[in-house]
């Protein structure tokens, strides 16, 4: 589990590469589920979980940057 306030202090390229990962594991653990091999499925959640907490701290940077911009 990932903390939003650790989140935030990783650059943006670190949270994209973060965002991957975990895109990446999140596919393993869809299919570990599929062929039964997955004891633990609280672990897709946390994944999830986890990939939104970044989406959320990238948008609300994006939205910052746009608004410096103008």
């Amino acid at each position: 589990m990932v903390k939003a306030a650790e989140i935030r202090e990783l650059s943006t390229e670190e949270l994209m590469k973060k965002e991957a990962e975990l895109r990446e594991d999140s596919f393993r653990l869809r299919f570990k589920l599929s062929t039964g091999e997955l004891e633990d499925t609280s672990k897709m959640k946390q994944t999830r979980k986890d990939i939104a907490r970044i989406k959320t701290i990238l948008a609300e940077r994006r939205k910052q940057e746009v608004a410096n911009g103008k």
